[in-house]
């Protein structure tokens, strides 16, 4: 008996590691937002820590074809907020996340906003379904703050546009702390 204990105790600690807790998970719900506030609900970004970063799954639909922009901003509130007296979509999430106060925008790989994310792809009937990975950061990084989705894309550079060029606010989702 002791023999056969002695293989399946190290068998046991052998898998140990695979069994226990699963690496974080977040499913985050993204809805349209406009200068009115937070519209209608389009799908889910899922984001899991990896050995190599956070992977962001989108299951998005009803966005405009092309590539967008996408970022994690400071707040984790979508509402409009007000900018020189008008309203502007998702104001309220603050601008880019940006914890070491960089003020850079520098892209996923490089040593500016922690918020910059990989673009994301939507097909031409207007779904997200193309996983990005964001090295940076980890699952933790998104609470309390919001993913947002940018219409244009972004070129991770000030110039010629400030914060890449990427365009207004187009759909936002927000992470409780």
């Amino acid at each position: 008996m002791r023999r056969i204990m002695g293989p399946l105790a190290i068998a046991f600690l052998i898998m140990l590691p695979a069994v226990s807790a699963p690496a974080a998970e977040l499913a985050i719900e993204m809805r349209l937002v406009n200068e009115q506030g937070v519209g209608e609900r389009i799908g889910q970004i899922t984001a899991a820590d990896s050995p190599y970063g956070l992977i962001l799954t989108p299951r998005l639909g009803s966005l405009p074809p092309g590539i967008h922009g996408f970022h994690v901003h400071q707040h984790a509130d979508c509402g409009h907020a007000l900018a020189g007296g008008k309203p502007a979509a998702a104001l309220a999430a603050g601008g880019h996340y940006d914890p070491a106060k960089t003020d850079r925008h520098a892209g996923p790989y490089g040593d500016g906003h922690l918020g910059d994310l990989p673009a994301l792809y939507v097909d031409g009937k207007g779904s997200a379904a193309t996983p990005v990975l964001a090295p940076r950061l980890k699952t933790a990084d998104l609470r309390g703050r919001s993913l947002m989705i940018h219409a244009g894309g972004d070129n991770y550079s000030d110039l010629p546009e400030k914060l890449g060029g990427g365009g207004g606010r187009i759909a936002c989702g927000s992470v409780a702390p």
